[in-house]
């Protein structure tokens, strides 16, 4: 088993500053994954109080703040200090040491294999994998390109059901000599079969063919539910009454739920269509523009082989993306749903509490520069029990209750300038509220409707006043504290000109390397305390704060993006930041109680140019996804950087990898 009780204790590391090698995520990478959305001008146009305004604001609501110190007690972490606790976290494992390898590294002691690659065929008739040979009919079989979350739902016969998103496909590394300015139908149609999702049977490690074996592609079909369903803002030509969606793309991360289903966030479809500048009206453009939909050609050039991707002829097709898909593994029958009242923007993923109650709260995170943080409360309540009469009832949950925002405020007015110098009190931390936007047909939000709100949600948002985060990623509640922890992966725009300036939940200026937010939310309530676990980065680095833990003992840590959780409630981070610190993303445990709370420690790295995702973590068994292997600065499938996982002069291929002691 990977984790015990018995305790290592890595060398401390030279206090220097780590070299900056190539600089952070490769262009090509940008380019495929979000439009190369970071290179240009956030969205987020709006004119929201600063922070120093929202703190006033809060400091005369006497009710929010007596909230804010009570929950800000409840975080207290013990202060143990026996060797027994410190102990007790299980991580028993000496962390790897940063390093550019092209191969997943894993500490000694620990065995890897891969699970399952990119084009393994998991349905009946479909080919074995031929890089030069691919066809849509082929990958429609197979399992898809650059997967990213992952999940392990345990079956009556022992084995085990595995799903993954395909978030978005690079095609510059799947066709040898690729024509970014004239692609083929067949390149179009196989990148829509690699999108989606894979529903896969596991037999010990092993994917094996079996009936609930199951592809999500681009040309699936969805049902859209909730509040917005039907809306004008959602009919097509192909879809006139607003209801039927056709396939799911961009999925980035997701959750299980306690029913045994999977949530998928959509997150940047904006990137897809083309001909925005054919829009004339000027509402219309301006809620295109909030989402980044812009411009004319798409670096894809869909909108030259199916109409829905060109606005000059189907306006409200990206109005259907960008929700959170809804699969149940289980039956392979069955139609995903695309949930309305969990609000449209890009999502990273949904994670789900059950309260008291029995009604569930689901956390959202917008992964773009100062978006927002979200909570969904239902009305209904859980039915108990893993029939699919069970699952039927739970899934409709989902499709009403009350959407909220987040609006964030700190205690040390005053002493935030934007270097990440830690406040006198010792910590980043503060008093929050969830600003109400929408249940079911009822608005909160002056002058929009409640299906303005659902559709157009990053607007609504912007008028209730919510805090612009840096880029929140995964946000998922502790199994067994309630505490929400939420990845904010970075924000290199904080703090420039005519942007939003650092604040205490976002303390650093032009922020490369990120943090990592932890909440103490009653989800029965509106108020919330919240503080900064990790401000992360290299460990010599002034800026960077590890819960009070000595920086000299951490591992370097950049640009958190996946959250999960082991047994013993320790939090486990992977990376997207591709050499922002020079060395390979990767796969980090940090202890959440006692003297070791914040004491990172490097568990993983994948291949050189890739991503690490969607971590599986069990007591004796983790699962990772490796995401873009080999995508540097000029490579491509004529000029591969990496030969992962198959060695030689193979093409690098996305894959899940399993790590066991």
């Amino acid at each position: 088993m990977p984790f015990s009780n018995s305790l290592e204790v890595p060398v401390a590391p030279e206090r220097r500053l780590l070299p900056l090698l190539n600089g952070g995520r490769a262009r090509v990478t940008c380019r495929y994954r979000c439009g190369d959305q970071c290179s240009q001008h956030p969205p987020n146009t709006s004119d929201n109080p600063t922070f120093g305004q929202a703190l006033n604001q809060v400091l005369s609501r006497r009710g929010l703040l007596k909230a804010g110190a009570v929950a800000s007690a409840a975080l207290a972490v013990p202060a143990l200090a026996s060797r027994e606790a410190a102990a007790a976290t299980g991580l028993d494992f000496v962390p790897i040491r940063p390093n550019t390898e092209d191969a997943v590294v894993i500490p000694e002691g620990f065995q890897q294999q891969v699970v399952i690659r990119w084009g393994d065929p998991i349905l009946p008739g479909a080919p074995e994998f031929d890089f030069d040979a691919q066809t849509p009919e082929a990958q429609e079989g197979q399992f898809g390109y650059n997967n990213d979350f992952c999940a392990l739902l345990p079956l009556p016969d022992g084995r085990r059901l595995m799903i993954n998103n395909h978030e978005y496909v690079t095609e510059e590394f799947v066709f040898r000599g690729y024509d970014a300015d004239n692609p083929t139908e067949q390149q179009a149609r196989i990148s829509w079969a690699a999108h989606g999702l894979s529903v896969v049977v596991l037999d010990d490690k092993k994917p094996v063919l079996d009936p609930l074996n199951r592809r999500i592609t681009l040309t699936t079909p969805f049902e859209l539910r909730g509040p917005a369903a039907g809306s004008e803002f959602l009919k097509t030509p192909a879809d006139p009454t607003g209801t039927r969606s056709l396939g799911t793309m961009n999925n980035c991360s997701g959750g299980v739920t306690p029913w045994g289903t999977i949530l998928s966030g959509e997150e940047n479809f904006h990137q897809y269509f083309a001909h925005a500048d054919s829009v004339t009206d000027p509402t219309t453009r301006e809620r295109l523009a909030r989402y980044g939909v812009e411009g004319a050609e798409t670096d894809r050039k869909w909108e030259r082989f199916d109409s829905r991707w060109d606005l000059s002829q189907q306006v409200n097709e990206p109005n259907r993306f960008g929700w959170i898909v809804e699969v149940d593994p289980h039956d392979p029958s069955s139609t995903p749903v695309k949930h309305t009242a969990l609000g449209r923007f890009k999502h990273e993923g949904a994670n789900i509490r059950v309260l008291d109650d029995g009604r569930v709260a689901a956390y959202l995170g917008d992964d773009e520069k100062f978006e927002y943080l979200y909570r969904f409360v239902s009305d209904g309540a859980v039915k108990p029990g893993g029939s699919g009469l069970a699952r039927r009832h739970n899934m409709a949950l989902l499709d009403s209750g009350t959407l909220y925002v987040a609006k964030l405020t700190g205690d040390s007015p005053g002493e935030i300038d934007g270097s990440g110098t830690l406040p006198s009190d010792g910590e980043f931390d503060g008093a929050g509220e969830w600003i109400p936007l929408a249940h079911n047909d009822t608005s909160f939000v002056e002058g929009m409707s409640a299906e303005e709100v659902y559709v157009f949600t990053r607007l609504a948002a912007d008028k209730a006043g919510a805090t612009k985060m840096d880029r929140p990623e995964d946000v998922q509640p502790h199994p067994t504290t309630g505490r929400v922890y939420a990845a904010l992966t970075n924000n290199s725009d904080r703090g420039t000109d005519g942007e939003a300036p650092a604040d205490e939940p976002n303390p650093r200026n032009t922020n490369k390397h990120g943090q990592v937010l932890e909440l103490d939310d009653d989800p029965a309530g509106v108020r919330f305390a919240w503080r900064l676990l990790l401000v992360c980065g290299d460990p010599a680095d002034p800026s960077t704060y590890f819960a009070g833990y000595d920086k000299s003992q951490v591992s370097p840590i950049t640009c958190p993006d996946n959250v999960a959780f082991d047994s013993r409630g320790n939090l486990w981070i992977t990376t997207d930041s591709s050499g922002e610190l020079g060395f390979n993303d990767g796969l980090y445990a940090v202890p959440l109680e006692g003297p070791e709370r914040g004491h990172v420690k490097a568990f993983l790295s994948v291949p050189r140019g890739a991503e690490a995702c969607g971590p599986v973590i069990e007591d004796d068994l983790v699962l990772v996804s490796a995401q873009h292997p080999g995508e540097v600065d000029g490579a491509n499938a004529d000029n591969p950087a990496s030969h992962w996982p198959d060695g030689g002069t193979t093409q690098p291929r996305p894959s899940v990898v399993a790590v066991w002691r």
